[in-house]
């Protein structure tokens, strides 16, 4: 059987649970056309490129697919009559990618950079910011001199 895989986007307002079953109604529908889901993927609620049905946002969701050309039909026309999914995408491979998507490895990877420690953030540059304070009390009181010599 041919490898396939399918994006498709739900709408921003219904909640993560509802998406999830609508991703098992997917993969039961290919199940039951002779075919099977070998890997299900849910990206989250993500930004999208422009506004698709007036939506700003939708939750992604990727299936791998070993299905016969017949299942992944059924498959599209299900996804077409469903309000729930504003837009999918199937594409045939050659093989299926093993292991997490590129897109569950970039999310992976921007939480290990954001839980790195990188030290105690200081001022501007190299100065301590308790000098920085001094030089704007300094300038302040300076400024405040010149305005009462000034007006007398």
């Amino acid at each position: 059987m041919p490898f396939y895989e399918n994006i498709f986007i739900a709408r921003q307002d219904i909640s993560t649970a509802q998406v999830e079953a609508l991703a098992d109604t997917f993969a039961n529908l290919v199940a039951e056309n002779g075919g099977k889901v070998e890997k299900r993927e849910y990206w989250g609620l993500r930004n999208l490129s422009y506004r698709m049905k007036k939506n700003r946002k939708g939750h992604y969701v990727l299936f791998n697919l070993e299905a016969p050309p017949g299942a992944v039909s059924e498959l599209e026309r299900n996804m077409r009559i469903n309000e729930d999914v504003l837009r999918y995408l199937t594409i045939r491979v050659e093989e299926l990618e093993a292991g997490p998507s590129a897109m569950m490895r970039r999310s992976e990877r921007d939480e290990r950079d954001r839980d790195r420690d990188r030290g105690p953030r200081r001022g501007y540059g190299d100065r301590d910011p308790r000098e920085e304070d001094r030089d704007r009390d300094r300038d302040r009181d300076r400024d405040r001199d010149r305005e009462m010599s000034d007006g007398r």
